[in-house]
């Protein structure tokens, strides 16, 4: 980079860095600066703040500096596209153009896809410059990220604690402000979970919402048009806001995109909503700080004029909820699994009586997937997904935890079912980490996470707004009201 360049750069101030993507775009089209002095900004600050965090992945700084000036012509012709200009980061298990997209696995390391997923080509037709990659667990398999190739991903809040999983590189690279925002996935929380452990705003869309073709897992061998269930792709950001901002450009099922497919929020007025507060849950205990957070949440709403209720729920058991989806999520685990290792899992099923409600008891079940069992599952979820759907024309969304704790502290066991969380509650399973995350997901659920503040010990705490199908909009509304009364992203106090 010239001195020319370092010069514009160092003008940037640092609280610039935990704007909104919505106020750099602003900023790119009243011409405060241009596209390649923001894109040497953000370089110069990923330079200086990524060793110590290990956000980011892979890069194509030349590239970028490219598209970056075409971005400038662009503006300077007015015909700046929705997210001209804007440098981004993608989840390394989004296949990404001539940049290197391993998903953290060793046999994926020369892997250079020829073509971008379709999620990413849409942002990039939307003017968006594609600077980096983002770390994720290998093959995006766990709550938190690290992998043989690149390491470990430190939380920038505290580094001995992890951003979370599996879109922990992601959370970290917005939280710090590498980019504008970032292009994650979700299957069992993978955006709320580390959204909340980075104090970030993000959204599980509605299942289909967004195109997840081109996204590994599966590997690209085993590519489909059509999603695997559960799974979904979607914006991390530091503002509500930002979340509209990317889910109208890259909304749309395969094979149609724009904005038409969102139906609109259906209130935008906290004396509008109804909402219900969904804590108390025997079944899925949380810590002290998530709780607070979530009566902070309500008696703002409330003091907004926003009606709580916390006694109404859908009408359904949690654990058989629960039941449901990680049988599913753990059978989808298996998809690109040997015969072997997938016999392997079944065999100590064995060892489990039939209604063992253990971790490890229902991912050996799940390994034993048939017909008969599937059919019985989907009728199951069927009445659930109804049972929502009743819920949701009384109610405007659920209020939530995103999880039962906040960020945890970095931990490598090799078993994940040996890992514990520690709690106000006392030490809860590894895999409670799904618990909260799967109502929506089950359901096929729009879900976004908002930033509520720090605990006690400076740590991001956030809420889960879960609204009906295809009302993504209404949940980001919620966001936006939250950030109103609330306060929004506030920067780690190291970057």
């Amino acid at each position: 980079m010239s001195d020319s360049r370092l010069v514009a750069v160092k003008a940037f101030d640092p609280d610039f860095f935990a704007a909104s993507a919505s106020s750099w775009r602003r900023g790119l089209e009243i011409r405060s600066f241009s596209a390649r002095e923001l894109l040497d900004a953000v370089w110069e600050r990923i330079l200086r703040g990524n060793p110590a965090i290990n956000a980011l992945a892979a890069y194509d700084y030349e590239a970028a500096e490219r598209a970056a000036a075409e971005s400038d012509a662009r503006l300077a012709r007015g015909e700046a596209r929705p997210l001209e200009g804007l440098p981004i980061t993608v989840k390394d298990s989004f296949e990404t153009e001539g940049l290197a997209t391993s998903c953290g696995a060793a046999e994926l390391a020369e892997y250079r896809p020829k073509n971008d997923a379709l999620a990413v080509a849409r942002l990039r037709a939307a003017g968006a410059v594609i600077l980096a990659k983002s770390n994720v667990p290998r093959l995006t398999g766990d709550f938190q990220t690290y992998n043989e190739l690149y390491g470990v991903a430190a939380n920038p809040f505290d580094l001995s604690r992890s951003p979370g999983g599996s879109s922990g590189g992601a959370a970290a690279a917005v939280a710090a402000g590498f980019g504008a925002f970032e292009l994650a996935s979700d299957l069992g929380g993978s955006i709320r979970w580390p959204a909340h452990s980075c104090g970030l705003f993000g959204l599980k869309t509605s299942w289909g919402q967004i195109p997840l073709y081109g996204h590994i897992p599966p590997l690209p061998a085993m590519r489909l048009k059509t999603p695997p269930d559960l799974a979904v792709a979607g914006p991390l950001a530091r503002s509500a806001a930002d979340l509209d901002l990317v889910l109208s450009a890259a909304a749309g099922p395969f094979n149609t995109q724009g904005p038409a497919f969102l139906r609109k929020a259906r209130k935008k007025r906290p004396e509008d909503l109804r909402l219900a507060l969904w804590l108390d849950q025997d079944f899925a205990p949380v810590d002290d700080s998530v709780t607070n957070a979530l009566l902070v949440v309500a008696e703002a709403l409330r003091s907004a004029g926003a009606t709580v209720d916390e006694a109404a729920r859908p009408g359904f058991a949690f654990a058989e909820a629960f039941e449901i989806y990680a049988f599913l999520n753990f059978a989808i685990g298996f998809a690109g699994l040997s015969a072997e290792a997938k016999a392997s899992v079944s065999a100590r099923g064995k060892s489990f009586d039939a209604d063992d409600p253990s971790y490890e008891a229902m991912q050996a079940r799940a390994a034993r997937l048939d017909a008969a069992v599937f059919g019985r599952m989907m009728e199951r979820r069927t009445a659930i997904k109804k049972a929502f759907a009743a819920f949701f024309q009384e109610y405007d969304a659920i209020l939530c935890p995103p999880a039962p704790c906040v960020a945890i502290k970095h931990d490598f066991t090799p078993d994940f079912f040996a890992r514990r969380l520690e709690t106000s509650a006392g030490a809860l399973p590894y895999y409670d980490l799904l618990k909260w995350s799967s109502l929506a997901s089950l359901a096929h659920l729009p879900a976004a996470v908002a930033p509520v503040g720090l605990d006690r010990e400076g740590v991001p705490c956030g809420v889960q707004i879960i609204c009906a199908f295809d009302e993504d909009r209404s949940a980001v509304a919620i966001a936006v009201m939250l950030e109103n009364a609330l306060g929004g992203f506030s920067a780690p106090p190291s970057f």
